[in-house]
């Protein structure tokens, strides 16, 4: 890794602070930006997060895709950790934490929103970040694209399912909008751009060409990821420094949620001898969350400045630093794994 990608949660954390210094500074030019959207989906977000993925969408090589059903492990574990633990613990913790341990630090009305917010984290898996986290993993990029597109379409069935039992609720109204938005938007067009790159690529000068392409946009993607750090927190900023008790209670149940998904799917993957790099990325998809998802529903069912919304905010927060936490970790015990 060079040196800028060793300390990236250095940088992280200085555009953290950049963007909501930014937002207190200059409030006009951000409410501005989050004007930006359709569908719920903040067009600036949307292209800083295609300049994320879409260096990784070059390097799939589509002829590898077939040989995937012949390593079905890392498959099962991404589906049953995302579809059948994930989404109950979460909802279980948000019970554990704001009907009991937080029960006297709380407003006892808003409990039953913090706990909305978390069940629409838990049930909504990665779909865009985690080609950064499988890359910085030196994950296969062929098999976490399989990964990711069975996610997507089991999303599309089971989303709204899963939220409304947890919820209690029958009418559950999902913004299928900025699913199937979001989902062109961060995989399809990346992918279909990737891969008309490649072939012109290896038209031109084979998979060396690739390796040299890739290689030179590779900070393109980097710096996708440090500029959505400084939006997202440009547009909660005044949340964030308003709250700052209610963010650290609201981020715990997160991040025991997010180490406890990590743990349990790296050690299974461990346990079953996966490759790590297969390992490393399925444990990272069970760990972070669709946000724009997550938002987008809490803001349509409860409101923008409801509880939900704002539980959904601080799992933005909480996402970038324990993610790279968990990238440092899968780098760190990589010889733990078979090659």
């Amino acid at each position: 890794m060079s040196l800028f990608e060793r300390y990236l949660s250095l940088w992280v954390a200085l555009c953290i602070v950049a963007g909501i210094g930014l937002a207190t500074l200059l409030p006009g030019v951000f409410t501005a930006l989050a004007g930006l959207e359709f569908a719920s989906v903040n067009l600036i977000v949307a292209v800083l997060i295609w300049a994320m993925v879409y260096p990784m969408m070059v390097a799939v090589d589509f002829s590898a895709l077939r040989d995937v059903g012949a390593r079905p492990k890392g498959l099962v574990i991404t589906l049953v950790v995302n579809w059948l633990i994930k989404p109950f613990t979460m909802a279980a913790l948000g019970v554990l934490f704001f009907r009991l341990v937080f029960a006297d630090l709380i407003d006892p009305e808003d409990a039953g929103q913090y706990i909305a917010g978390l069940i629409l984290l838990g049930a909504a898996p990665c779909t865009a970040m985690v080609f950064v986290w499988s890359q910085l993993t030196r994950g296969d990029p062929n098999y976490t694209l399989v990964q990711v597109s069975l996610n997507d379409v089991i999303m599309v069935f089971a989303f709204a399912p899963i939220v409304a039992l947890l919820l209690g609720v029958t009418d559950l109204v999902v913004p299928w909008d900025t699913l199937v938005l979001s989902v062109v938007l961060y995989v399809v067009l990346p992918l279909v751009a990737g891969a008309l790159t490649r072939a012109r690529l290896l038209r031109q000068g084979g998979t060396a060409a690739v390796a040299d392409f890739t290689a030179r946009i590779k900070p393109a993607s980097i710096l996708g990821l440090l500029l959505t750090v400084v939006l997202l927190f440009g547009f909660q900023g005044n949340v964030i420094l308003d709250n700052p008790f209610l963010i650290v209670l609201l981020a715990t149940p997160i991040l025991i949620q997010s180490y406890g998904m990590f743990a349990l799917a790296y050690a299974w993957a461990w346990r079953w001898k996966v490759p790590h790099d297969v390992a490393a990325p399925c444990a990272l998809i069970g760990t972070s969350n669709f946000f724009e998802l997550a938002v987008a529903v809490a803001i349509g069912l409860f409101g923008l400045n409801s509880g939900a919304a704002l539980v959904t905010v601080v799992g933005v927060l909480v996402e970038v630093p324990v993610m790279l936490s968990l990238v440092w970790f899968a780098n760190r015990t990589r010889e733990r794994f078979p090659a």
